[in-house]
């Protein structure tokens, strides 16, 4: 049956698989405040992590679909995602 539910853990376990667990976090979320170059530099150096990493997919994904508000999550920082959202919520002309 399709319609069982799927073991929570398993929702998650990608997680253990991300490179971002063995990199000082600060790699991934800005301090306050923090604004133009030291922002792009710290940025480049969390996507250059998400590149090499084997679960960037399923972070990506876990972003876009919660709508994580901060960081550097598969690859995305916080201003590509809202993109994203901005381009899904625009109409489709047929």
């Amino acid at each position: 049956m399709s319609d069982r539910p799927v073991p929570m853990a398993e929702l998650w376990e990608w997680q253990y698989d991300g490179l971002c667990r063995t990199t000082n976090p600060d790699t991934f979320f800005h301090p306050e405040g923090e604004r133009g170059p030291s922002r792009r530099l710290r940025d480049a150096r969390a996507k250059a992590i998400c590149e090499q990493c084997p679960v960037i997919r399923q972070c990506a994904e876990h972003a876009l679909a919660v709508q994580e508000p901060y960081g550097v999550w598969g690859g995305l920082t916080e201003e590509e995602r809202e993109e994203v959202y901005r381009e899904r919520s625009r109409p489709r002309i047929a």
